[in-house]
């Protein structure tokens, strides 16, 4: 089991900057990808970026040259930079990690879920 907590969520104006964190704890080595998702108010969730085990990563359109997502191994934690902050970035969060063995694509669930954190971009 692995079991994840996001943090640095607020309250920042348009074209501000937030760094979020997901601290990982549990079975750490199982991990394969890990990845950030957010849901608007009155929206499906959304898959906002993901890193494979190789550093590779993939992200969706609309924050492309704004967000990135980094790993460090170190200390277990996933972050998810973001810059250019726009009203439509509001959104809960949520750290994901899919571990060694599952099957997973970008329009599956990831196994492993965070309670999410809330960014709110005021205009």
């Amino acid at each position: 089991q692995v079991q994840l907590v996001e943090s640095g969520g607020g309250l920042v104006q348009t074209g501000g900057s937030l760094r979020l964190s997901c601290l990982a704890s549990g079975s750490i080595f199982s991990i394969n990808i890990m990845g950030w998702y957010r849901q608007a108010p009155g929206k499906q969730r959304e898959l906002v970026a993901y890193i494979r085990n190789s550093g590779s990563t993939e992200y969706t359109d609309s924050v492309k040259d704004r967000f990135t997502i980094s790993r460090d191994r170190a200390n277990d934690t996933l972050f998810l930079q973001m810059n250019s902050l726009k009203p439509g970035d509001t959104a809960v969060y949520y750290c994901a990690a899919v571990p060694y063995g599952s099957t997973w694509y970008p329009k599956k669930a990831m196994d492993y879920w965070g309670k999410g954190t809330l960014v709110t971009v005021s205009s």
